[in-house]
């Protein structure tokens, strides 16, 4: 027998897993159930590890379930998932093949084995996979078993607009917690979904503090992250979200699909069918004119029914005027955004589309 082949499994106390810090990405994990901690095996994305803390890096805190962001220090014992990361301004990462030393790529709580960074960034802090939590039946315990279950599509869905942008830092979540605070100042109940990205703690939380009902996001489907996940999924993740949305019974929904246009997942999800079905409107988030030129002549040409163009632009009245010269899209402050008008506007956007028509109807009778 191959000593080296063996799974050594050592039983978790209680009181070691209350003392460790749980990242963001665990916060639908029942704890309860953990039983031990397995070693020497192959780790997957969305399996959980207890880690302890080897050199600080670019992550200083960690982002914990109860949305505290907590000091991290070396030896401290933390429990976080392994993941994928796609962040050009931050980080690319992917599932190691072993539980060697690894690093923290997000601060939500996503160990990786760091393949490139951005040159403004610190090297992620390092840590050191302890053992796989598992259950008493010595199954590893993995993110996909405390997902969301599917349910039965709802026979009607609210009016549902998306939020994509150029990149990262474009001004898609700021977007988003605005159009938030625009319908909500009307009234209506909101309910947001994050549907692409990698886990952390504070798209959710903003989204949560511009007033929405109910937020959700890909790890409530059962992924740390989204990137190099079958793109079928990724499709599954929005269909998931959005019927849970309904279900809650909010008024209208807004998504936010991360990262820029020609990131894997972005790209395929914003030609793919269920978007299409899911999704009435689109607003495209960009940094400068010339992103704002390309995403929108992007968009229109795959038929993409895109409304607006906001995003970290507006902050300058000089990118809007060369916006404004090179497309025909309309230009939503974040000001605009958030004030009850938003309303009035969508509803001059679509009467030309009558089953949309209608949504915007109800919502104005709401309002």
């Amino acid at each position: 027998m191959n000593i080296s082949n063996l799974k050594i499994v050592n039983t978790l106390t209680e009181n070691r897993i209350n003392n460790a810090k749980a990242a963001f990405t665990t916060r639908r994990v029942d704890f309860s159930i953990c039983h031990s901690l397995q070693n020497n095996v192959i780790p997957k994305s969305g399996d959980l590890v207890l880690a302890r803390v080897v050199e600080i890096g670019q992550q200083t805190r960690l982002q914990l379930t109860t949305g505290r962001r907590a000091h991290l220090f070396p030896g401290d014992e933390i429990i976080v998932v392994y993941g994928n990361r796609y962040a050009p301004d931050q980080f690319e990462g992917t599932v190691p093949k072993n539980l060697s030393l690894c690093h923290l790529v997000a601060a939500g709580g996503v160990a990786a084995q760091l393949h490139s960074k951005h040159s403004k960034m610190k090297t992620p802090t390092l840590i050191e996979p302890i053992g796989l939590l598992t259950d008493q039946q010595g199954k590893t315990l993995n993110l996909a078993q405390f997902a969301l279950k599917k349910i039965k599509s709802p026979d009607h869905r609210p009016l549902t607009l998306a939020v994509a942008g150029t990149s990262m830092n474009s001004g898609k979540t700021t977007t988003v917690a605005s159009l938030i605070k625009g319908f909500t100042a009307c009234g209506m109940k909101v309910g947001a979904a994050k549907v692409t990205g990698t886990g952390s703690g504070g798209d959710v939380w903003l989204m949560v503090d511009s007033g929405a009902h109910q937020v959700l996001d890909f790890g409530d489907a059962g992924f740390p992250s989204t990137y190099l996940i079958p793109l079928e999924q990724v499709e599954d993740i929005v269909t998931l979200l959005t019927e849970h949305l309904t279900a809650a019974g909010v008024d209208i929904i807004i998504l936010e699909i991360a990262d820029g246009l020609y990131q894997r997942e972005t790209s395929h999800l914003l030609t793919s069918q269920v978007l299409q079905d899911k999704v009435d409107g689109m607003l495209f988030a960009a940094g400068e004119a010339m992103g704002a030129k390309s995403g929108v002549e992007w968009m229109q040409k795959l038929g993409i029914p895109l409304f607006a163009v906001s995003g970290t632009l507006t902050m300058s009245p000089l990118a809007m005027q060369e916006v404004e010269v090179y497309t025909d899209v309309p230009i939503l402050t974040k000001k605009a955004l958030s004030s009850p008008t938003i309303v009035k506007y969508l509803h001059k956007w679509f009467p030309a589309q009558e089953e949309e028509t209608v949504h915007v109807e109800k919502m104005l009778a709401t309002a």
